[in-house]
């Protein structure tokens, strides 16, 4: 019994492992600084476009 139960977790973590493999990425954390920073730049863009 206990040799059964042990290969059965092996296979489950591996499928769990194999599972998390392919499951979507969470995207990089951007810190509120970065994203003013950005939204900023955006901000500069737009304006400089629109003047063109």
């Amino acid at each position: 019994m206990n040799r059964q139960k042990k290969l059965q977790q092996l296979f489950k973590e591996k499928a769990k492992k194999a599972s998390a493999k392919l499951a979507p990425k969470k995207p990089k954390y951007i810190s509120k600084a970065d994203r003013l920073k950005m939204a900023a730049e955006a901000e500069a863009n737009t304006a400089t476009t629109v003047e063109s």
